[in-house]
């Protein structure tokens, strides 16, 4: 199975400033994230400009045109994540900026969990046949997600699509994080991947959402909480971003099935469960009882597993034992079943 696919939301915590969106990429690269995403859009295409004021913003298409990325940087941060040895990965929020992201070579695309809600939207990037990752939508149930998952197979059915089960509010309250949609929607909708686009404080949610079965994690990052612009507060900082995937990497390894008998660590400590054991004296042709065998530790390699005490009661013994011998298969005639 391939490791959990890290993203570090860069966003717009570059501040329009080129040096810094270097920095981010360079944060990300030193924590050991697997991709740095970005945000493609431009005021005019993502608000109507008789947007009202909403969730303490004043004119939002103001706020908009001050944080977005500028589009001629797109080839550039590419190329350098390319030198750095990690994927390049920006959102886009328009058909141009779905055509341009194409055209430099990105090999996802990824769908933030507003535009989820949009159909026409989904099919325009779904139409490159690229990978996609869909934050599912505001208000998201297991239907909605369903909906998502059948917009992008209209026009491509055999679309790699992962989910992204993320609740919509920046920062989210723990209480309202609910991981259990991980569950629901990795056992109603197969054919999906299934990961976190994490919006609460700290780093505690991801690797849990690991523990839960997520195979991506999305994080939104900042090189200081104390930088101006809104995404600033609620991101975390590199060593916490650091941290993060560590404790990420561990949720993997902790979760990893065992792949024999005892696991590796548990192979010097077989010798410690028990073994059948004489109590008394056995002469050879005594019948195994209840009064001439117990139970103790250890277990050897030819010893007679305590997990078979019941079924060699009534066996025969071929040799003469003495008190605490631990009662091997070749001492008894019985049937195993």
């Amino acid at each position: 199975m391939e490791s959990v696919f890290t993203i570090a939301e860069a966003g717009a915590n570059h501040n329009r400033n080129f040096e810094q969106a270097l920095a981010l990429i360079d944060a990300a690269v030193d924590a050991g994230a697997d991709a740095v995403k970005f945000q493609t859009y431009t005021s005019e295409t993502l608000y109507s400009k008789d947007t009202p004021d909403f969730a303490g913003y004043k004119n939002i298409n103001q706020l908009i045109k001050d944080i977005e990325l500028p589009r001629k940087w797109q080839q550039d941060l590419k190329f350098y994540c390319d030198d750095k040895g990690i994927e390049f990965i920006s959102t886009p929020f328009d058909e141009s900026a779905v055509e341009e992201l194409y055209n430099i070579g990105v090999k996802r695309y990824k769908v933030a969990g507003f535009e989820a809600t949009d159909p026409r939207f989904i099919k325009c990037v779904a139409e490159t046949g690229l990978p996609l990752i869909i934050t599912s939508g505001i208000g998201s149930n297991v239907r909605v997600v369903q909906n998502i998952v059948q917009w992008v197979r209209d026009v491509n059915s055999s679309a790699d699509i992962t989910i992204l089960h993320g609740n919509n509010a920046y920062p989210t309250p723990y209480e309202d994080a609910g991981l259990n949609q991980i569950d629901l929607l990795i056992e109603q909708i197969p054919g999906i991947a299934v990961g976190l686009s994490d919006h609460t404080p700290g780093i505690l949610v991801p690797p849990m959402a690991v523990a839960k079965g997520a195979r991506v994690i999305e994080k939104h990052y900042t090189l200081s909480r104390l930088l101006p612009g809104p995404d600033h507060p609620f991101a975390i900082e590199p060593p916490e971003l650091k941290q993060m995937i560590k404790d990420i990497r561990t949720a993997e390894s902790v979760c990893r099935p065992k792949k024999g008998i005892f696991s590796t660590s548990e192979e010097a400590f077989a010798m410690a469960m028990r073994s059948v054991v004489v109590k008394g004296e056995i002469k050879g042709g005594d019948i195994l009882t209840t009064e001439n065998i117990t139970t103790k530790r250890p277990s050897l390699d030819d010893s007679v597993p305590a997990s078979a005490y019941y079924s060699v009661l009534g066996a025969t013994a071929l040799y003469d034992m003495e008190d605490d011998h631990i009662l091997r298969h070749v001492d008894i005639e019985w049937e195993r079943s």
